[in-house]
C-alpha cells in the first residue's frame, strides 16, 4: 500500500504522528506538506492528495487540518475520491468496510494524537466488504460519470 499524506498549518502535529505510525507499519507514503506554522489554504494540500488517489498513483490519502472539514470538502470535489471525515474508531472501520473510502480526513483541533493514530491504524488495515455495499458505490460512480 502507498499513501499520500498532507496537512495545512492546523494539522502539522498529527500528520507527523501518522507518518511515524506508517513507518512502524511499513507503509510507504508520500508527504505533500505543509511544513509551516503560518496560515495556508487547505485546498492547496487536499486537492493534490485527492488527485494522486484518483489517478491511482497512490492507494489512499490522509488529510489533516484543524477540524478536517475543509480538507474533506476539497478532497471530495475530485472525481473518484470518497473522503471520510472521521473522529472515532467505529467510523474509521465503517467507512472502509461500507464505503470503501480512499481518503481519510481528521481534525487536529478535534482529536489528539493518540486517537488519531488509532483511527488511522484501523482505517489503513480495514478491508472493504463489498457485497450489499457495492450497489451503493456504483450509484455514486454512475453519478460521477454522468454529471462531473
Amino acid at each position: 500500500m502507498k499513501v499520500a499524506i498532507a496537512s495545512d498549518h492546523g494539522g502539522v502535529n498529527i500528520r507527523k504522528e501518522i507518518k511515524k505510525l506508517m513507518d512502524e507499519m511499513g507503509i510507504e507514503y508520500i508527504d505533500l506538506g505543509c511544513e509551516c506554522g503560518t496560515s495556508v489554504d487547505y485546498p492547496d494540500y487536499a486537492i493534490p492528495v485527492a488527485e494522486k488517489v484518483a489517478r491511482g498513483e497512490v492507494d489512499r490519502g490522509i488529510l489533516i487540518c484543524g477540524t478536517g472539514i475543509g480538507m474533506s470538502i476539497a478532497a471530495n470535489k475530485v472525481k473518484g475520491v470518497r473522503c471520510a471525515l472521521v473522529h472515532d474508531v467505529f467510523s474509521a472501520r465503517a467507512t472502509r468496510e461500507h464505503n470503501d473510502s480512499n481518503v481519510l480526513a481528521m481534525g487536529e483541533r478535534v482529536i489528539g494524537p493518540g486517537l488519531a493514530r488509532e483511527i488511522a491504524k484501523v482505517w489503513l488495515t480495514t478491508k472493504y466488504e463489498g457485497g450489499r455495499h457495492e450497489n451503493r458505490l456504483n450509484k455514486i460512480k454512475k453519478y460521477e460519470e454522468e454529471n462531473l
